[in-house]
């Protein structure tokens, strides 16, 4: 038996709102399913699963005929979907009076129930959210019957607040796979066991790393997992950069090595970006224009000025930059106090310059 495990697709989400590329990304997101049901008929797979955070929000109709149409394109596939805390069942949700196709079996209850698929003698057990958190583990003690079936468990969740998991006893309660959602870094948590698929694709500057969905199938005899891989998806990926500085760099040094450092990474991808080292005092970097030539939706400039403070205390230890540069030797001082230290010592020199210049 062939399957695709996805979730948290948080279909109808904008990431990266105000930026130049939301609107782009806002599409991916969409694009993301009809991407896995293409995969699903191409590969010929039996069965996919969908393990909650279908929506990022409660679906309207509009958006359950889109699903639905996508659904419908792949009759010969089975599809298992519950909901997660982001599309949570609510006594108005238009899911649950939705004519879904023949071949979709959304779970819409909030306890364990299970629907048998006889061509494929599996059996999906799941149940889906009807409040925002789930404090308790509901699995606690579960055990999948001795059937002569594949068992197989969808269930999103995994941290404090969203169903707490004891993941070792769930990988020995008789399943032949466990298919999480809510985390959305894919990982395999019990090889042959239990895996969180993760987002298809990457929604904010945390979820780092290759997003995709996994492709899986099961021995119809040992009802066990003969093969679990990790197919990439997402071309897009959120990646953290650090670029040092020394007295020496300037302004068109920093802009070549960016650009020659994003080229080498991908300057499809989205940067959170952080200057760090120590830079010459009368270099200010021009961040607005880092902005406008690259994707960087985080941008901290964690630079310091370069000065000699023991000489300058000595040339102005009973001055106010003396005494701001007392100020700099404080323990515990934050990031925002130190910059705007360095920023009035640059100040009262520059004016302590323009003085001298004039006399």
């Amino acid at each position: 038996m062939k399957f695709i495990h996805t979730g948290d697709l948080h279909y109808g989400m904008k990431p990266d709102i105000g930026k130049p590329w939301s609107a782009e990304r806002a599409q991916a997101v969409k694009d993301a399913l009809a991407s896995i049901v293409r995969a699903a008929r191409d590969e010929k797979v039996d069965l996919l699963l969908i393990a909650g955070d279908l929506f990022h929000h409660q679906p309207l109709v509009r958006d359950l005929k889109e699903i639905s149409y996508l659904f419908a394109s792949i009759p010969n596939v089975a599809i298992a979907v519950i909901a997660g805390n982001h599309d949570r069942i609510r006594d108005n949700s238009a899911v649950l009076s939705f004519p879904w196709p023949k071949n979709v079996y959304y779970f819409t209850e909030s306890s364990l129930s299970s629907v048998y698929l006889r061509r494929i003698n599996t059996e999906v057990y799941g149940f889906s959210y009807h409040t925002r958190e789930i404090r308790d583990n509901l699995l606690e003690g579960v055990e999948a019957p001795e059937n002569g079936r594949i068992r197989i468990l969808l269930c999103h969740g995994g941290d404090a607040k969203h169903l707490p998991l004891d993941v070792k006893e769930l990988s020995e309660a008789g399943f032949s796979y466990c298919a999480l959602g809510h985390i959305h870094k894919p990982e395999i948590a019990v090889p042959g066991k239990v895996a969180w698929c993760g987002s298809p694709e990457p929604l904010d500057l945390t979820e780092t790393g290759p997003h995709g969905y996994f492709l899986g199938e099961i021995n119809d005899i040992s009802r066990q997992i003969t093969s679990l891989d990790f197919v990439r998806l997402a071309k897009v990926q959120y990646t953290s950069l650090i670029v040092h500085v020394t007295p020496d760099s300037t302004n068109a040094e920093l802009l070549m090595t960016l650009s020659d450092e994003l080229a080498r990474r991908g300057s499809q991808n989205i940067y959170r970006l952080q200057i760090k080292g120590l830079r010459d005092p009368d270099v200010v970097f021009d961040l607005d224009t880092l902005r406008q030539r690259f994707r960087i939706a985080e941008l901290f400039d964690y630079s310091e000025p370069k000065y000699d403070f023991s000489r300058l205390f000595a040339e102005h230890s009973s001055d106010m930059i003396g005494f701001f540069i007392q100020e700099l030797d404080k323990p515990d001082l934050s990031l925002l106090d130190k910059k705007a230290l360095y920023y009035g010592v640059s100040a009262l020199l520059h004016t302590t310059e323009e003085r001298g210049q004039k006399t």
